[in-house]
């Protein structure tokens, strides 16, 4: 069976489970090739729904919760995404798919941040190797202190668990009316997902599910 059919079984069986809903996801889920973002020997299993390894006892998130944490962000064509914890590139591809698809008349944009510089150069490639590096800067740096430099962003996703629900960082760089998405809780259980929502000084907080991701590090994050 193809990378495409793999791609596309699995797409499926997220529709049926009722993980993927929004046309704009799926129709991106099924462009990005996460094969591609995988290590050689990784590869066969790109398509399973689960996280796999790549380097630096980092992961690639498992496409359920890629395709979840795209559809609460509520991405839309010219938003001017931040992520926080690049790792592979791959769900910045996704966001890119979204924010900026081919012919969008106002394309928006991905700052992706990532702590660790081997997993920079390996993003870097897989972007450019898939064709999204026009729409996606990575960057290495403390991602817990975010981007300040492009603030504010319409949406910020982070994909490593973080102590705090919303740390200083990421409210003062959302904008009013923003939306993020972050996990957070302790440093290897006990994590939540939460989608918070930016009102003025107030932030409106959903708790939605248990989650496990590697832990944010940082100056705000865990330590090492």
């Amino acid at each position: 069976m193809s990378f495409e059919e793999k791609r596309k079984d699995l797409i499926d069986d997220l529709k049926k489970r009722g993980v993927l809903t929004n046309a704009e996801v799926i129709r991106a889920m099924l462009k990005v090739p996460r094969h591609l973002f995988l290590p050689e020997e990784a590869r066969s299993s790109a398509y399973m729904d689960s996280p796999l390894l790549i380097g630096m006892n980092q992961t690639i998130s498992a496409p359920h919760m890629n395709a979840m944490m795209c559809e609460y962000l509520k991405l839309e064509e010219g938003d001017k995404v931040l992520e926080i914890g690049t790792g592979s590139g791959y769900h910045a591809a996704l966001c890119a798919e979204l924010v900026a698809p081919d012919g969008a008349r106002t394309p928006g944009h991905v700052y992706t941040i990532e702590y660790h510089e081997e997993l920079v150069k390996n993003a870097i490639n897989n972007l450019k190797v898939t064709g999204y590096d026009d729409r996606v800067t990575v960057l290495h740096a403390d991602g817990t202190l975010g981007y300040p430099q492009e603030a504010p962003y319409d949406k910020i996703l982070v994909t490593a668990a973080s102590p705090e629900k919303v740390p200083q960082a990421f409210k003062d760089q959302l904008r009013d009316g923003g939306i993020l998405c972050i996990p957070a809780g302790s440093k290897n259980y006990g994590q939540t997902l939460y989608v918070v929502r930016k009102h003025g000084n107030v932030f409106e907080i959903d708790k939605k599910c248990g989650v496990r991701f590697v832990p944010l590090v940082g100056q705000y994050g865990f330590e090492n």
